[in-house]
């Protein structure tokens, strides 16, 4: 078991946190585009209303239930695909949002993929942001980022003033203040209450 499994084995209201401040590398025929994690946010399985785990297992869902450190990518409101890096016990099914981050690597590769005259402050700003920019998509789905794949997470300095508040666009356990971010980061996404959270 190597450093970043040993993290991501926690509960997952301590590891999303932690994460900020690590990064996420992709290697493409292209090039490598790499993304220091500045906003994430917490899914607790079963146990939250909010997390596509809430229902149990399906084909959709399958790999949350797996061991950590694997990418979990879904497709959101039929537009954009969004990452996840499951965390805790297999089992569990416990995930952590990308919700942004800063490109420090392959910024022309990133641009390239974003709309032009798209500011660097926002090349992964917003999760589907971060996905277009790392070049992520369904093919994606499972793979292991301890090294094994094409996609990479890895531990580095820990944010030391970090924010937290309610999750974006979530209609069910909307208040809980499970979004971590890094305070003051011009790279973290905006705050959006879902309309139809009660």
């Amino acid at each position: 078991m190597n450093d970043v499994e040993r993290v991501l084995r926690g509960p997952v209201l301590e590891v999303a946190p932690t994460m900020l401040g690590w990064s996420l590398s992709h290697d493409t025929s292209d090039g490598r585009v790499t993304v220091r994690l500045t906003e994430v946010e917490a899914y607790a399985g079963a146990a939250d209303p909010a997390s596509h785990a809430a229902r149990g297992r399906t084909l959709r869902t399958e790999v949350m239930f797996g061991p950590p450190a694997r990418l979990y990518v879904y497709f959101s409101y039929g537009m954009h695909w969004c990452a996840n890096v499951v965390v805790g016990p297999a089992g569990e099914a416990s995930a952590v949002l990308l919700r942004a981050g800063r490109v420090v690597d392959g910024v022309d590769l990133a641009r390239a993929r974003r709309p032009p005259g798209t500011p660097e402050r926002s090349l992964a700003r917003g999760p589907a942001c971060l996905t277009q920019a790392l070049g992520i998509s369904r093919v994606h789905n499972g793979a292991d980022l301890r090294g094994a794949s094409a996609l990479v997470l890895m531990p580095g300095e820990r944010a030391v003033d970090v924010s937290a508040g309610a999750r974006v666009g979530v209609s069910l356990a909307a208040g809980v203040p499970w979004r971590f971010w890094v305070t003051g980061d011009e790279t973290v996404s905006a705050y959006k209450r879902s309309p139809r959270a009660p």
